[in-house]
């Protein structure tokens, strides 16, 4: 029996090509997998018929729009999920749903490895061939750019001896990812990082230097997740197209980074995220009214940690399923109400209410009806400060301690 090899199919130059490339060089049958996670551009049955017409046996097709808003961006959301603290994990949250689908192809077509597009520098890579192994230990993995040497002069090549259905061209300068979630852009002239992103860079945002008049949204969240915008209710995925129209008309969540790579080596970046930059600053602030102060700490540092794991493509990992526990744990309360106002690249809090609010205005007000008993700051603050305490007096006691000097702006008798 002919073995079977399942392609993450994207429709364009290189995957198409790979179909035979493939093919030719290790004599399985191919069968694309094309997963629509809101990347837009061409219809997916045009995808599916190009699929075939290049050599395919079989085209799958996966809408799986909602299940990545809903099972992949809400917790990526519920985890304020940002790779040092700006990336929003465009890529890297729609690398499992993909997975997820590879090997559900390959186990209805009986294939015996699943193949990629990527390259040897990248971190796409890793979270492919990690999430198959994690998903199905049996299937194998091969990248024809990295492992069959398939470059992009030899793709125009094939494509054009083999008068392929796809267009051929070397003046796109740049590589591009999309989905619902948001845009990344690498290569070309932003290799040079001294080098400014120029209009042609940017799809989902508008200018923020020219915007229009402000925009005021009011977000509902239940348990951490948009449940409605301006009092209409939305699905997960409705809430991102919603504020990617939005946020994006004013120009928010355009991201320039120099970040690091899983496999060493720096890369130069640019993101756009309008409605996931606006709905993590919306959540985390719902959170500050929410979550108690130890909690809030801890899972800052969950966070990170959580960001780094799936960056790093260890989505289904034990110990991202474990902080997945707790960052569930952390969400049972953060329902309320956040009015933001978007305008000129700024999303900006103007407002937050809740029922499970752990603001006590009658606490927090310094004016007539303060419940707050000030008498207890005293001893509170003996006790607090105590073991400083005791630690200063030990230095005093063997010549160690602070080193005061002399102002040179104060002299003897100064007022």
């Amino acid at each position: 029996m002919t073995e079977r090899v399942v392609l993450a199919y994207s429709g364009g130059l290189d995957t198409s090509v790979a179909i035979g490339w493939i093919a030719e060089a290790t004599g399985a049958e191919v069968v694309a997998v094309a997963v629509d996670v809101g990347q837009g551009g061409e219809d997916m049955n045009v995808i599916r018929q190009r699929a075939l017409d290049c050599g395919a046996v079989e085209a799958y097709i996966a809408d799986a729009r909602d299940e990545f808003a809903a099972e992949y961006c809400m917790p990526a959301l519920r985890a304020n999920g940002m790779y040092l603290d700006r990336y929003p994990l465009v890529s890297a949250i729609s690398r499992p749903v993909i997975v997820k689908h590879l090997v559900r192809a390959a186990r209805q077509f009986g294939a015996t490895t699943v193949a990629h597009g990527c390259t040897g520098k990248g971190n796409d890579q890793v979270r492919f061939e990690v999430a198959t192994t994690s998903l199905a230990p049996d299937l194998k993995s091969i990248a024809p750019v990295r492992d069959l040497a398939l470059t992009r002069e030899k793709a125009i090549e094939y494509a054009e001896r083999n008068k392929l259905p796809i267009a051929t061209t070397k003046n796109n300068p740049f590589s591009i990812d999309q989905n619902v979630w948001g845009r990344a852009v690498e290569t070309g002239f932003l290799e040079d990082i001294w080098n400014e992103p120029t209009k042609d860079v940017y799809s989902y945002t508008d200018d923020p230097t020219f915007p229009p008049v402000a925009d005021e949204v009011i977000i509902t969240f239940e348990q951490g997740v948009p449940v409605a915008i301006d009092g209409v209710s939305v699905t997960p995925l409705q809430a991102i197209q919603e504020m990617n129209r939005r946020a994006g008309a004013q120009g928010i969540g355009r991201i320039d980074i120099v970040e690091d790579r899983l496999v060493g080596i720096k890369s130069r970046e640019i993101y756009e995220a309008p409605g996931a930059i606006a709905l993590i600053t919306a959540h985390q602030e719902l959170e500050n009214v929410t979550l108690e102060r130890e909690q809030a700490r801890f899972k800052r540092q969950v966070e990170q940690r959580w960001s780094e794991l799936v960056y790093d493509g260890m989505w289904f990992s034990p110990l991202k399923k474990s902080l997945d526990v707790f960052v569930d744990d952390t969400q049972k309360y953060v329902s309320g109400e956040i009015r933001m106002v978007l305008h000129g690249g700024r999303a900006t809090v103007t407002g937050r209410r809740s029922e499970q609010s752990l603001y006590d205005f009658n606490l927090a007000t310094y004016d007539e009806g303060d419940a707050f008993d000030q008498s207890q700051a005293r001893g509170f603050i003996e006790i607090y400060g105590l073991t400083a305490k005791l630690a200063a007096a030990r230095d005093e006691k063997f010549g160690n301690g602070v080193d005061l000097g002399t102002s040179a702006s104060l002299t003897a008798g100064a007022l």
